[in-house]
């Protein structure tokens, strides 16, 4: 299978119909194609992988000038580009292959390999959860076009821990037996990509050119990995996968022998990988707590939307205080809302993968001015706020009727998945900075304490003379309005 000409990306066309293309298919038709069709993590392999392609044809571009001019060129160019590097993208056979290592056996002779299930991050294989996946103990032959999927994500994703050792070159592979996160894993690391009215559009909108690289990446532009194979650990071609924009965007995280079989795998450690401060990835979001700068973490208690205003920060280099993907540099002044994906691969600390979550909004060009995202960042803290008063009157409900469980999590739930059906009321702040000047009364004010009533109500049951009674204690906490001081937006420029 060659991932130029065979079909396997999955891809939305203009009427909504999902097909699989090839990367020649793909290119040729992406102003007409809406978007990908993958899960959030695929669809950031994914990204990388075409974007790196579209960049490497381009050479570039060398500027914001450059880049300007450039979404015309890129079609015929990578057509080009994909002709010349087709060898390199086969998934099987002799030669090289794409994303594997070759003179790549197992360790033992009788090692038989890992399962090629193994590297779908979804299914249950190894230690991976059986959330989604009732077949765990089913062997099962992947095809070719979900394992060419299943390789690129795997190489971007795939968490630290212990590992098997294979013989690369007739030497051990790396780590002894363990391995790192793989670049797009540390932290949990929130990704975000710009997007265009189609998948051409996309790719453009997420272009870097060579001067905002060099400001940004030590490494420098570099090289895709298929222009300078890695064949040994060390080296030039290993500093430029490791170290350089391209050379990271498709990443050899993992040592990996496929079996045409579609059973099974030879799996192991692979090259290492800088992190955060000694690398930055273009699509993460850098924050600053505690004097400290690091990533911006997804988490499954924080909606992505309560951190769009760090995600917004514009800001081509020395980011002392934090910025967000480096593609917003892209955007002009002067805009429309622009649309923004926005997604992440969630891990705890030992390695194990919890969750993927993603959402997709159109921000106002509010959001991209510091008055703009202050009052944005106000309303966040009043819907926090009003959270912390709707707990405690769960809590002042709870303890008159000595309740050993107070429903908690049920009226944090049921709260913010009230107050998240009015972002529309949130995103009025950064168009209209005014209005948090009554911050209680304005639209969003008002659904916020709504979804907080809704919220008590639902958690805390009136339906015997005793509830009533403690139901009208804990309300009369929520009812409670301290006074307010006036909010402040921060007046720095950007």
């Amino acid at each position: 299978m060659n991932l130029i000409i065979d079909p396997w990306i999955p891809a939305l066309r203009a009427n909504g119909h999902r097909d699989l293309f090839s990367l020649n298919e793909l290119f040729a038709q992406a102003h007409e194609l809406r978007d990908l069709a993958v899960k959030p993590h695929e669809r950031i392999a994914l990204m990388r992988l075409l974007l790196c392609i579209t960049q490497a044809a381009l050479d570039g571009p060398a500027d914001e000038d450059a880049w300007a001019q450039c979404q015309p060129l890129i079609q015929p160019r990578v057509h080009a580009y994909l002709e010349k590097w087709r060898a390199s993208f086969e998934l099987f056979g002799d030669g090289p292959r794409f994303l594997q290592l070759a003179n790549l056996t197992p360790g033992k002779e009788s090692d038989e390999g890992n399962a090629a299930t193994k590297l779908d991050l979804a299914l249950a294989t190894g230690n991976n959860s059986t959330l989604f996946d009732n077949l765990a103990g089913d062997k099962r032959s992947i095809k070719a076009a979900r394992t060419a999927i299943n390789l690129v994500t795997f190489q971007n994703f795939s968490p630290c821990g212990r590992i098997g050792i294979a013989k690369w070159n007739t030497k051990d592979t790396p780590g002894k037996g363990s391995s790192n996160h793989a670049p797009c894993t540390p932290s949990s690391m929130v990704h975000t990509f710009v997007l265009g009215p189609c998948l051409i559009g996309t790719l453009f909108l997420n272009l870097l050119n060579k001067e905002t690289i060099g400001e940004n990446i030590t490494g420098g532009w570099g090289r895709p990995i298929w222009e300078l194979p890695v064949t040994t650990p060390t080296g030039e071609s290993a500093t430029n996968a490791g170290t350089t924009y391209l050379g990271r965007l498709v990443p050899l995280s993992r040592a990996i022998r496929l079996d045409e079989n579609g059973y099974s795998i030879i799996l192991a450690n692979g090259l290492d990988y800088p992190i955060f401060p000694s690398f930055r990835e273009v699509s993460a979001t850098i924050v600053k707590r505690e004097e400290e700068l690091g990533l911006l973490s997804a988490s499954l208690n924080r909606n992505l939307w309560r951190q769009l205003s760090a995600i917004t920060v514009k800001r081509r280099a020395g980011a002392e205080n934090g910025a967000g993907p480096l593609a917003l540099i892209n955007l002009p002044e002067r805009r429309e809302d622009t649309t923004v994906w926005v997604g992440a691969l969630i891990a705890a600390g030992n390695g194990k993968l919890v969750d993927v979550i993603e959402s997709t909004y159109s921000l106002p060009s509010g959001m991209f001015s510091e008055f703009g995202r202050s009052a944005y960042e106000n309303g966040v803290a009043y819907a926090e706020a009003r959270e912390g008063i709707l707990i405690r009157a769960v809590k002042t409900y709870a303890n008159s009727l000595k309740v050993a469980a107070p429903a908690y999590n049920r009226a944090r739930q049921c709260f913010w998945t009230r107050v998240e059906q009015h972002l529309s009321g949130l995103f009025d702040l950064a168009r209209n900075t005014d209005l948090i000047a009554d911050l209680p009364n304005c639209a969003w004010g008002q659904a916020v304490q709504a979804a907080a009533a809704h919220a008590y109500e639902q958690s805390c049951p009136r339906q015997t003379p005793r509830q009533i009674q403690a139901f009208a204690l804990g309300l009369r906490q929520l009812n409670f309005r301290p006074k307010a001081n006036p909010p402040t937006i921060n007046t720095a420029h950007e």
